[in-house]
């Protein structure tokens, strides 16, 4: 199992900083350069406790597409995005939210699984940690942007 860990540090309440974080718009927007869109499920605005959104984007040269559900929510504070359906074995993304002096601590913890045994913890070595640690950097600058921007 891999685990990708993150903190990001932006100045806005966490109450707007959470909802930036599921909202279905803003996750396109940072992942145009995949060219990803949500394509069934809910596909625009806040996504809430047990609904799902299924993603279709372009990886490594291949159209993918990934079904999440929200499986918890704590309002403010934590959610978890969890594969339903997709290429990874497990797939697994938690998200916390921290208020501390005006600034809200944004932290992710992604960890996953890759299927096809030695070949897929090889290509997770070579390529797809890399890979996904920038996907959810640029996710994050534009989560930065727009909430100190509507704050």
């Amino acid at each position: 199992m891999t685990t990708i860990n993150l903190t990001t540090k932006i100045k806005a309440p966490k109450q707007i900083v959470f909802n930036a974080s599921r909202n279905i718009d803003i996750h396109q927007q940072s992942a145009s350069p995949s060219k990803e869109k949500a394509i069934a499920g809910v596909t625009s605005g806040l996504i809430n406790l047990n609904e799902t959104v299924t993603w279709r984007g372009k990886h490594f040269g291949f159209y993918i597409t990934h079904k999440s559900r929200i499986p918890v929510m704590n309002l403010y504070d934590y959610f978890v995005d969890e594969m339903e359906k997709g290429k990874f074995k497990t797939f697994k993304h938690e998200h916390f939210f921290e208020e501390e002096n005006g600034f809200t601590i944004m932290k992710d913890k992604l960890q996953y699984e890759t299927p096809f045994g030695i070949f897929g913890e090889l290509f997770d070595i070579l390529f797809l940690k890399r890979h996904l640690t920038h996907f959810l950097l640029e996710r994050n600058k534009v989560l930065k942007e727009v909430s100190e921007n509507n704050n």
